[in-house]
């Protein structure tokens, strides 16, 4: 059944509570322009809806969409109840909440409510581990979005986007999806915006992931520059936090520490000026495990320290919207932690309940986890579980065009084969799979 129209609408209740379109004019408005606006020839303007409304004794919301305000409350309070469950980290009911409002008939016609419970699902589908049904709610949202419009909300869907595709391991749709962004904002002229900057980040990111270190050194500097010439500190956290990951894949440890040391410095709560990382509450919990990987790798000394930040991360993240992916994360970097500390056994646990939140897809944080587990079985003596996981994780990170990343695990695994004394066959095939990958 048709839903009425605005005019429609405004007619019905001024016929029922008996005004004639000169009262329900008078004084503001013409009967003439009233009269338009009944046969849909006119679209008032929202202060002559606030002032019919108030004439007709009915609320905005009412008049524009035909929903009754105990309808809109109602969905209301039921968004705000998914926004709360996604950001305690209850992903499972905030993409159930988000469900009921996209799935009520009235939804539709109320379309800012509608468009907050798509965006909501798709971030609780992402947390919840679903990539697949969140890639395909976030391509739709992108396809709606408009730059020229709300050019923060354009670049948060983009980004968004390619960050599933990255981590479902489809880096190339990735790398694609924030090129097409950046080169929209370029030949707009608003490339010196924070969505640009947030933008470079995710385009960094998957450069990174790709191996395309070249690309992903230039665009590190660029980034930090256009950010410092912008102004903004979440801007500028972003590109801190961006090329510290490029200076860690450099190997330049140190730098790396110093650039996420300045990133959080920006996001810190008790640091004047400090600001919230960005709309998504889990980023902050994300600076940090960054920030804990690289002390492990540049001061292997502060291990202890990078154990205790990456312990107080993992009681954050469980009380908040983090995702299976975030946490599995997290357990990957403490039991790295536990394995420089000398305690393989207890990275062995932790890596384990890593990849049992993760299951068997082939995602870089799957592949990540197998290979912390592998070096921890070797460790502890367990060769053949060592071997089995670390060709599992070398296969993974081939699937998804990690080749910087395959390279390395087929080379410690060939390394690790050499060691075990196992036939020259296996070794030479892992030394070759990882030239292969690295392009030699």
């Amino acid at each position: 059944m048709d839903r009425e129209t605005l005019g429609q609408r405004i007619r019905a209740l001024r016929i029922r509570q008996g005004v004639s379109q000169a009262q329900l004019a008078f004084p503001e408005l013409s009967d003439s322009y009233i009269s338009l606006i009944e046969s849909d020839k006119r679209v008032p303007a929202p202060s002559v809806i606030d002032l019919l409304a108030a004439k007709l004794n009915c609320s905005p919301t009412y008049l524009v969409s035909g929903v009754s305000e105990d309808v809109v409350d109602q969905l209301r309070v039921t968004l705000d109840y998914a926004e709360i469950a996604l950001q305690n980290g209850a992903a499972e009911e905030a993409r159930a909440r988000f469900a009921e409002v996209l799935a009520n008939a009235d939804a539709v016609a109320l379309p800012d409510m509608l468009h907050q419970a798509r965006w909501g699902h798709a971030m609780a589908l992402e947390a919840a581990g679903e990539l697949e049904e969140a890639i395909s709610g976030l391509r739709a949202l992108t396809a709606e979005a408009s730059a020229e419009a709300d050019l923060d909300h354009w670049a948060k869907v983009h980004v968004a986007l390619s960050r599933c595709l990255r981590e479902r391991g489809d880096i190339s749709a990735g790398v694609e999806v924030a090129e097409d962004a950046m080169r929209h904002l370029i030949a707009t002229g608003a490339d010196s915006t924070d969505a640009a900057v947030h933008l470079g980040a995710a385009l960094l990111a998957a450069f990174i992931e790709r191996g395309d270190l070249v690309r992903a050194r230039q665009l590190a500097g660029q980034l930090v520059e256009r950010a410092e010439r912008i102004g903004s500190a979440k801007a500028r956290m972003a590109a801190y936090w961006e090329a510290a990951y490029v200076a860690e894949i450099r190997g330049d440890y140190e730098e790396g520490v110093a650039l996420a040391e300045r990133a959080l410095l920006l996001a810190g709560k008790d640091v004047p000026g400090g600001v919230a990382p960005s709309d998504d509450p889990r980023d902050l919990a994300r600076l940090r495990i960054v920030y804990a990987g690289l002390l492990l790798r540049a001061r292997p000394g502060e291990a202890a320290r990078a154990r205790d930040l990456l312990s107080q991360v993992r009681g954050e993240i469980n009380a908040s919207s983090a995702g299976e992916i975030d946490v599995a994360w997290c357990l990957t970097e403490l039991a790295r932690a536990e394995t420089a500390l000398g305690r393989p056994g207890e990275a062995v646990t932790l890596a384990e309940e890593a990849l049992e939140l993760l299951g068997d897809a082939p995602r870089r944080a799957t592949a990540w986890a197998l290979t912390v587990l592998g070096e921890a079985c070797a460790r502890v003596g367990r060769r053949e579980r060592a071997i089995e996981v670390l060709t599992r994780a070398a296969t993974h990170l081939e699937q998804m065009e990690s080749s910087r990343e395959a390279a390395q695990t087929w080379f410690d695994l060939a390394e690790l084969l050499a060691e075990t004394g196992a036939p020259e066959g296996p070794r030479l095939d892992a030394y070759r799979r990882a030239l292969t990958c690295a392009g030699v």
